[in-house]
């Protein structure tokens, strides 16, 4: 996920939305770390669970990062009252979906995961594989009809 992140990093600019799908522990604060690591940004890149958004300014001149953790969001009107500057940023938004109905253009990427099995309970988790991940990229409006990612 973090390599991932590295590579949207390089091809995201100001004025960029990317809302991240997924559940618990699919990945999308550690994509959004890659990201931040591509924009070069301050960092650490951490959850904003408990303060909803949090902004890590450009080490390199470019945008900042403004990530946000939406999910006690109730719709749109509330992530308009966080005041964000979407123009000025890359504005990540965890669980966003659902939130972007005053936005002509915004990238969705959707985390899966497997869920586990039946033989969770004899895994020996100090030899866990690494879960693979299925990542599935959608570009919305015209900011994304004709990337290539």
């Amino acid at each position: 996920m973090h390599t991932l992140g590295l590579r949207l990093g390089g091809v995201l600019r100001a004025g960029d939305l990317v809302l991240l799908t997924g559940p618990l522990g699919a990945g999308k604060t550690t994509l959004t770390r890659g990201i931040g690591e591509g924009l070069g940004v301050r960092g650490p890149v951490q959850s904003p669970t408990f303060v909803l958004a949090r902004t890590h300014p450009s080490l390199v001149g470019g945008a900042p990062l403004v990530h946000v953790d939406a999910y006690r969001l109730a719709g749109a009107d509330e992530l308009d009252d966080l005041d964000l500057d979407f123009e000025g940023s890359v504005v990540v938004a965890e669980w966003g979906a659902g939130l972007v109905d005053t936005r002509e253009s915004w990238l969705e990427v959707v985390i899966e995961r497997p869920t586990g099995g039946d033989d969770e309970e004899d895994m020996d988790w100090s030899e866990a594989p690494i879960e693979a991940r299925t990542v599935t990229l959608h570009g919305t409006g015209p900011r994304w009809a004709e990337e290539t990612l």
